[in-house]
């Protein structure tokens, strides 16, 4: 019980920390006309700040995605029509942010939505093997609904993935080779305020534990869907700031809204509330 108290505690500070920041962010490009100047008006802001904001993508639904089918390490497994949708929303909504840098799993469902923002933002990609998936040994291309039926070493895998069969990364593996390498993409000065990681289910569940503070075990109870992102604001001397878990695009989320129009129906806000929380729905890597 008390392990779900904090996870709840986790998304309804996610959920405040997206508001606050918001208000933050449509602050400081209010006003603005064109989204270049709003852009180099937040950047020059950020810059003189010594906050570092992190970016955890998910990549977009893929093939197997669709398939209920446990992708692992596996390579050849590209988006579908439905995910490159996804991610090409996901993208423009996140356009107006100074984006930094975009560090990305070498696999191509992670690649492929590493592309779209690479377009998007006039970046180069870097790609980095330690935010690959999650090594599932002879689990990957099964049918996960399938192993939930009839497989005990997976049923228990499931319940405990601290502890790994032979031929499987446990999760407490990949969390330190995923945090490992941010930290290390975080220290290189040309990485700068805002980087975006392009990665995998599991493996942001696992960043976003360790900033919080969640156990390991605990991190599969989050949900991260595919195309959408979490937040987090670090600063030298104070804790993580989860901004948001698992954010998928709303219409206007950062347009400053519009004043009241003098009529005797007052205009509706042009900006739509942003939600910081997940759906509750089945996903896998």
């Amino acid at each position: 019980m008390r392990a779900w108290l904090f996870v709840l505690w986790i998304y309804v500070s996610a959920s405040w920390g997206h508001v606050v920041w918001r208000r933050q962010m449509r602050e400081l490009i209010g006003g603005r006309q064109k989204r270049q100047i709003r852009r180099a008006t937040l950047e020059e802001s950020i810059q003189k700040g010594m906050k570092q904001t992190l970016l955890f993508i998910r990549h977009g639904q893929s093939t197997w995605n669709a398939e209920h089918r446990l992708p692992g390490q596996l390579p050849g497994i590209p988006l579908n029509d439905a995910g490159r949708q996804q991610v090409a929303r996901l993208a423009d909504a996140l356009s107006v942010l100074p984006v930094s840098a975009i560090i990305a799993s070498p696999l191509e469902r992670a690649r492929e939505t590493a592309e779209i923002f690479a377009q998007t933002f006039h970046l180069p990609l870097q790609f980095e093997p330690a935010l690959m998936d999650i090594d599932v040994g002879a689990w990957a291309g099964k049918d996960y609904n399938e192993l939930r039926k009839s497989d005990e070493t997976w049923k228990a895998f499931v319940r405990d993935p601290t502890i790994a069969p032979p031929g499987v990364e446990s999760f407490p593996q990949v969390q330190e080779r995923a945090v490992t390498a941010v930290d290390r993409w975080r220290a290189r000065e040309d990485t700068g305020k805002y980087p975006a990681f392009v990665a995998h289910a599991d493996v942001i569940k696992l960043l976003i534990a360790h900033y919080t503070g969640l156990e390991a075990r605990r991190a599969g109870t989050l949900f991260i869907d595919n195309a959408s992102v979490s937040i987090v604001e670090l600063e030298d001397g104070q804790l993580p700031r989860i901004v948001a878990i698992s954010w998928s695009p709303k219409p206007g989320w950062l347009t400053p809204p519009t004043k009241p129009v003098q009529t005797t129906q007052p205009a509706p806000e042009a900006v739509q509330p942003a939600s910081a929380g997940a759906q509750d729905e089945e996903q896998k890597t």
